[in-house]
Formats: structure tokens, sequence, C-alpha cells
């Protein structure tokens, strides 16, 4: 009788503290965010990426109820970035701010990569979007993408261009262009978009496929010429400047899009819950016009909306990058 007793009473505390101990994994997966979120930023202080960073980590630490700390470790086209966070917890404590270039590109153009995009991370959420522009000098004398071609066939090799570096978004924009066109590009990779513009500016080089944002300063002082959008359509900001497509140029849209990622292996729940709040933030009307005047295009979607589409551009960019045999070391 007793050791019936006693069996039904140990069955009963067995049951009553499993019941509790599954209420506390509940409870502690709902109360997340319970102390401050890291947001890695791949770039340094002041540079587009961080704006966007520090713009939308204010809204969504208020949709959270808990501060985001933007921690900004720039290096090697994002590399350092990448690897910090593919080292991290997957707890939903240490986010990414990465762009299609350390998502969609690095794995192509580097022989040895110390990080897998599709396997090393948790995509949560696309952010923003930007277009390009193809510009030229003053000082090139070319007006439309007729004369930019034109020009190009005349030099036969030697009209030189500008980028970011190797590999990245404003080098392979006007690699695809001379591909299509079979044109004979010399490339000159600047430390930045920043004085890769101004080496247009200066007429050390005749042209370069600038982030819209970036060149429009240029443009509306008059220093460079805009040739084409590198876009879907044309920009508001520049109605009577013609899509790369009205020009004759039928080539894959350049992406310029960011996206909000974390570790592998994070919970659906802190993914749905932090999507949630990124997607409530760039609905904000202040944060959407405060975008609009940066030229950045918010982004509705899914987490799995947007692991695809870094797929779809990871097989498109990847493609051409071995056909063109663009290499960074």
């Amino acid at each position: 009788m007793y050791r019936r007793r006693f069996i039904a009473f140990a069955f009963a505390v067995t049951a009553a503290a499993t019941a509790l101990l599954c209420h506390g994994a509940a409870y502690a997966q709902d109360a997340y965010p319970s102390r401050p979120i890291r947001l890695i930023v791949p770039q340094s202080a002041g540079s587009g990426s961080d704006v966007v960073a520090r713009l939308l980590s204010e809204k969504v630490s208020q949709e959270l109820g808990q501060s985001i700390v933007v921690d900004n470790r720039p290096g090697a086209n994002g590399i350092v970035a990448m690897s910090t966070v593919a080292k991290s917890a997957a707890d939903g404590y240490t986010l990414l701010l990465t762009g299609v270039s350390q998502i969609s590109f690095n794995p192509h153009l580097y022989a040895s990569l110390p990080y897998n995009p599709q396997k090393d991370y948790t995509f949560i959420s696309p952010v923003v979007d930007t277009p390009f522009v193809l510009i030229a000098s003053k000082a090139s004398g070319i007006t439309s993408v007729k004369g930019f071609i034109d020009k190009a066939k005349e030099k036969n090799g030697g009209l030189p261009f500008s980028s970011a570096g190797v590999g990245n978004s404003t080098h392979l924009a006007m690699e695809i262009i001379a591909d299509k066109l079979g044109l004979k590009l010399t490339h000159v990779a600047y430390k930045g978009s920043g004085p890769a513009l101004t080496g247009v500016v200066a007429g050390e080089v005749d042209a370069m496929a600038s982030v819209l944002g970036t060149a429009l300063p240029q443009i509306a002082a008059g220093t460079v010429v805009p040739l084409a959008v590198i876009g879907q359509t044309r920009a508001k900001e520049l109605p009577n400047v013609p899509t790369l497509k009205e020009a004759g140029i039928d080539v894959p849209v350049m992406p310029g899009w960011w996206s909000l990622v974390g570790p592998a292996g994070m919970d659906a729940k802190t993914v749905s819950k932090l999507n949630a709040a990124v997607q409530a933030a760039l609905a904000d009307p202040q944060i959407k016009a405060r975008l609009a005047s940066l030229y950045l295009y918010p982004i509705v979607g899914t987490s799995e909306a947007m692991k695809q589409r870094a797929i779809n551009d990871s097989n498109v960019w990847g493609d051409f990058i071995r056909k063109r045999g663009i290499q960074s070391s």
C-alpha cells in the first residue's frame, strides 16, 4: 500500500517538475530579448551600411523593448564581420547587417573563405535595396551610353573605369556591361566607393557604376554625367536618364541589397520575432522618409524569401565571376 502511494507521489512530483521546466523554457523563449543585442556591421562608422544599421536599430529596439548596440567590424570585404558572427552563439544576441557582396559574391571571388553563406547563417529579414547608375567624367566628353560605347571601342581597352575594389558591386556592374557589349575596359580599383567616385570627378578615370545615392550629389553639382540607371526602372530623381535596358543593354540588374542574418541554428520563434520587428521598423513613415532621402528602398519579405534571393544572386553572379576569371586575394 505504502509502496503504491510512494510511486504515485513520485510520479506526480516528476510530472509537476517536467511541466515546470517546460513552462520555464517557454517563458525564457517568449522573453527574448532579455538583454542587449549586438548588431555587427561589416563597414566602418559613417558608411552606408552603418547609417542603415543605426537608423534601423533605434526603431527595432523600441519594437523589442531592448537596446541594440552597433559593433563596426570592417575589413577584408566583410570577411572579418562574417567570420565573427558565424562563430557566435545562435541565441539571437549577435546579429549581422550584411550585403550581397558578402553573401552572394565573396564565395566565388576567394579561393578560400572562412565561412559558408548558406550553412553558417540564419537568414532573418531583408532590409533595403539600392539601384546603381552608370556615370562618366566631364573630362571624358561622354554624354550618353552610345558615346560611352563608341569611346570604349575607340580606345580598344584603354577606357579606364573605377570601382570600390575587385569583386565589389561597382566592379561587377561594369564587367557585365563590358561582357555584354564585347568591350575591353581598364579596371582601376580604389579603396572604397568615395575615392572611386572622386576619381571620376577628377577625370582620373572615364566612368563608374556607382550607388545612386552616392553619385546624386555629384550629378546635381554637374561634376559627373549620368548615362543610365542600372535598375529595373528609371530613378524618380533622374527621370530623363534611361535604364540600361532602355539604352539597349539587357543585362541582369546589379543587386544592392542588405539583409539581417544571425548564426546558423537560431530558434524559429526568435527569427519570426526579429523579422516582424524589422519589417515594422521599415514600414514606419519616419524611417521610410529617412531611407528615401538616402535613396534606399525597404524590402518587404520573409526570412525564407531573403535566403532564396541570396541563392539566386549567388548562382547568377557566381557563373559570371567564373566566366570573367575575377578573383580577390
